[in-house]
């Protein structure tokens, strides 16, 4: 099963807002009484900036895809058997999930304040589920094991 997170719509309320006022720049050069071809160039690139904003705000961008053997974070794909810790840090833009990898690089880091709001919990159970899943631990349950089941 492959789960997306996507980045919070609130982030890009600019774009729209760049889309209005140059829809706005557009009316007053038309007020102003500018050529023509001058309104239609603000009144076009306008209108297609704040239709693509519209866009983005019903389907922002992808910040993160749980798949069942990776997870790709900002278009980089890692195997969750490279995954050696999921935590929490402080960041100088607030705080993130942390992701602790064997590569060199080491490091990947998700802004929580990217995400929608109240979904970084369920995010975190998700890294968690999967990162067991991957390394073939399971939740204990608090009983023993079969007699016939022996510990290597």
């Amino acid at each position: 099963m492959r789960t997306t997170y996507r980045m919070r719509a609130g982030r890009f309320l600019g774009v729209p807002a760049a889309g209005l006022i140059l829809l706005g720049v557009a009316a007053i050069a038309w007020a102003v009484g500018l050529p023509d071809a001058v309104v239609g160039v603000f009144l076009v690139l306008g209108g297609l900036v704040a239709l693509a904003g519209l866009w983005i705000l019903l389907r922002p961008p992808a910040l993160l895809k749980l798949g069942k053997d990776q997870i790709e974070v900002r278009g980089v794909k890692t195997d969750w058997t490279d995954v050696t810790e999921v935590g929490r840090v402080e960041t100088t833009h607030g705080e993130a999930v942390v992701l602790r990898t064997k590569h060199k690089d080491g490091s990947i880091l998700i802004p929580v304040r990217w995400l929608p709001p109240g979904r970084d919990e369920q995010l975190a159970t998700d890294l968690r589920e999967r990162l067991n899943a991957a390394h073939g631990y399971t939740i204990w349950d608090g009983t023993a094991g079969e007699d016939a089941d022996r510990a290597e």
